[in-house]
């Protein structure tokens, strides 16, 4: 079987997840390919860089300009289709189309006359929306009729930017014209989590089969150590409260962070927030230990064992690995009933909160219980 994967780029869960399948592939005699547009990685025959760093850049200014997100791109694309017309795959994977290397109208019209099967793993939202990749904080559900038609979009400056606005109804159009020119039977729909399920059935996808498979993390590296970081720290007799974030914005939590280091009292407690840009470390009050995002993933396992608690206070998210991560680790997760992030809770100490409040409640009564 001739298998191909295309991806935005080589970094962050693309390892654990696509040049993983790769492996497996090749490893049970399939012929396997990996296309991507950005970050770096071993090159192969079957493991291409399909993007020039200005040629990204270009699409990016291009879609600022006239707000035509995933419309660009027709010589990245078409360099991506010569090499599809040399391997005639039998299984074509996508995974993140957005990432200003991609013309989706020319990729789409490309499959749909092609035979491959076509699998399609949508991490975020943005494929049945006329503009953004998230709308649950926002609480949004134009996406379910047409975006931007009855009424204005709540978030044009989302993600991704554009300085003409107004798009978004040609953009919805236009990606339930392509995105649903395969039939049924050639194309299926994967998604990491049940929530997500949900929504791409009220979804002009909704035609589609879908199958949840939940993202997994690499249990040999994210396991229970012993942990240097509070004695390197000294924070041995504190209880610690972790939070990590890739990027930190608004959504994902961070003042929360900081609120809870007002409201419990610090001779007990110790938060650390791991994940921080240089700005938002400058800016972070002394009450939490803010630290950018660690240099090796044994840095990240140690401070993941040294937490008493984790504490996720994202709005908005699909599946979020960290919470796999710290469990991995055995420290108990709070996050909250948003997203697919309580799909994500196994261990029996963690808890799914409604509220902020809640989440202090929750983390007192761990302290509590480790006191006793």
């Amino acid at each position: 079987m001739k298998y191909v994967q295309i991806n935005a780029y080589s970094g962050g869960w693309a390892k654990s997840i696509i040049f993983k399948k790769h492996e497996e592939l090749i490893s049970q005699g399939n012929e396997s390919w990996v296309f991507w547009a950005r970050g770096e990685h071993a090159q192969d025959e079957h493991l291409r860089k399909i993007a020039y760093y200005p040629e990204v850049c270009f699409d990016a200014l291009q879609t600022r300009l006239d707000g035509k997100v995933a419309f660009h791109s027709r010589h990245i694309t078409n360099r991506l289709l010569r090499m599809l017309d040399e391997i005639d795959p039998d299984v074509v994977h996508l995974h993140v189309l957005l990432g200003y290397y991609i013309n989706i109208e020319m990729l789409f019209t490309w499959l749909s006359n092609h035979r491959c099967q076509v699998l399609w793993t949508l991490h975020d939202c943005w494929a049945f929306t006329g503009h953004c990749i998230h709308f649950e904080y926002v609480q949004c559900e134009q996406w379910k009729s047409h975006c931007g038609k009855f009424s204005q979009c709540p978030q044009p400056d989302a993600y991704p930017e554009t300085i003409r606005k107004g798009m978004e109804s040609w953009s919805f159009e236009k990606k339930k014209s392509i995105f649903t020119m395969l039939p049924p039977e050639r194309m299926r729909l994967i998604v990491p989590s049940r929530w997500l399920e949900g929504l791409v059935q009220q979804s002009f996808l909704s035609k589609y089969d879908i199958t949840v498979q939940h993202n997994q993390i690499d249990k040999s590296i994210f396991r229970q150590i012993d942990s240097c970081f509070k004695k390197n720290n000294g924070l041995e007799n504190k209880t610690l409260i972790l939070s990590v974030a890739s990027k930190w914005t608004e959504r994902k939590g961070l003042n929360d962070v900081i609120h809870l280091s007002q409201v419990l009292d610090l001779n007990n407690y110790a938060i650390v927030a791991v994940g921080l840009n240089k700005q938002q470390i400058k800016q972070a009050p002394t009450s939490i230990i803010a630290l950018p995002r660690t240099d090796t993933v044994d840095e990240l396992v140690d401070i993941y064992n040294a937490a008493d608690v984790f504490f996720n206070p994202t709005r908005e998210d699909n599946y979020p690995t960290v919470n796999l991560e710290a469990e991995a680790c055995g420290t108990p997760v709070i996050t909250y009933d948003t997203g697919g992030c309580a799909e994500t809770i196994c261990l029996e100490q963690s808890k799914v909160v409604e509220s902020f409040q809640q989440a202090v409640l929750t983390i007192k009564n761990i302290f509590d219980n480790c006191v006793e």
